[in-house]
This record gives C-alpha cells, sequence and structure tokens, in this order.
C-alpha cells in the first residue's frame, strides 16, 4: 500500500495501525500536538472532556496517520509506542507522587502528639480495655493537624481494635503556649455504640 499518510481525509488507513492508542488516552492534548491532530483540544470543554479521551483512545492512530506524514508504517508504530511508554511513565510518577503524600500525611498524624496522648488514653482506660479486650491496636488517623508556632488545632479519628471487639477515638484539641489541649477525646463501640469520655473517665493507674 502506498504511504499517504498527511494527506488528511484521503489517506488509506493501513490494517496494521488500526487498535487503540493508550498515548493519545491519558497524553490527550499533548499527544495532539505531537500528532498535528488538535482536535484533541476538545478535552478544555466541559463535558465533552468526559468523553474525548476515549475517542483519542479508539480514533487517535487513524488521526495521527491522516495529519502527520510519518515515513512508514514502522515509524508511526514506533512513535505511537514511546507515546504509550511515555503516558505508563507520566501515570507511574503520578501514582508514587500520590502515594507518597499519602505517606506523609499519615506519619505526620501519627507522630503528632495528640494521637500519641490519644492512643495512651484509649489503651490505659479500664472501661475501654474491658470493651476492646487486649492487646489494643491503634489504626491510621484521619482528619487535620494545623500547627502555627506555638499555637494550633487538631480534629483528628482512628480505629481502634483489640481482642473482643473494635471501635473508634475522635479527638478534638488545640494548641497553646507550646502544650496541646485536649478539648474533647471519646472512644465510640462499633459494636454498641456506646460513647465513652476518656477524659473524665479515669484511666488505669
Amino acid at each position: 500500500m502506498e504511504n499517504s499518510s498527511g494527506k488528511g481525509a484521503l489517506a488509506e488507513i493501513p490494517a496494521e495501525i488500526r487498535g487503540w492508542n493508550w498515548g493519545a488516552f491519558f497524553l490527550h492534548w499533548i499527544w495532539g500536538i505531537g500528532n498535528n491532530t488538535f482536535i484533541a483540544f476538545l478535552v478544555f470543554i466541559p463535558f465533552v472532556n468526559l468523553v474525548m479521551p476515549f475517542v483519542l483512545g479508539a480514533k487517535g492512530n487513524e488521526w495521527a496517520w491522516r495529519n502527520k506524514k510519518w515515513a512508514s508504517v514502522e515509524e508511526f508504530k514506533r512513535i505511537q509506542r514511546l507515546w504509550t511508554r511515555w503516558a505508563l511513565g507520566l501515570i507511574v510518577v503520578f501514582v508514587l507522587m500520590i502515594a507518597g503524600i499519602i505517606w506523609g500525611v499519615t506519619a505526620t498524624l501519627k507522630s503528632s502528639d495528640v494521637y500519641k496522648e490519644s492512643v495512651i488514653l484509649v489503651t490505659s482506660n479500664p472501661i475501654t480495655t474491658e470493651l476492646l479486650g487486649t492487646p489494643i491496636n491503634s489504626g491510621i488517623p484521619t482528619g487535620n493537624i494545623s500547627v502555627n508556632g506555638n499555637s494550633g488545632s487538631a480534629d483528628i479519628s482512628f480505629s481502634v481494635e483489640g481482642s473482643k471487639s473494635s471501635g473508634v477515638v475522635y479527638v478534638v484539641a488545640h494548641k497553646e503556649m507550646g502544650e496541646w489541649i485536649m478539648e474533647s477525646n471519646k472512644f465510640k463501640s462499633d459494636q454498641t455504640g456506646e460513647a465513652i469520655d476518656l477524659l473524665t473517665e479515669p484511666a488505669q493507674q
């Protein structure tokens, strides 16, 4: 078959290049610039951008062949494979960045004095230890801790589980003159729904 790439609607599409294009699907407008397929900029239009990546994935090879002159089918396939690798590489980097952010936030929360003090409160309280059973394991905290010099605020929660049952600890605190002051520290049983104020109930001595 004659190489008719770059001739627009007159170009004949080789059977070898038909199929899904992952580079076009993931990189859409960037891929569009590199392949003279400027219809890819429709991804910036609200609602259209919901379906355009799928359209690009399905029609990308055809459009790229029609819109740009290629030396050969083999060259076309080689370049499109590179686009796919670049797309997958960016996805891996993005996933690692998100995982790193999540890990960093989690590590910060778990190392906070508010979390550590709350774990001590729930694991030393005779009522919660009786309900949960020992040993008591604490889960990953979620919520927010904000610190600005010697002041700050915290609103977090974390799961706890013992040999008998499980529950959640809810914590609200503020930092004043460099010291964290607990405003609320309550345990709620998953099984009974019972709430226990860890600040007023006596801890084990």
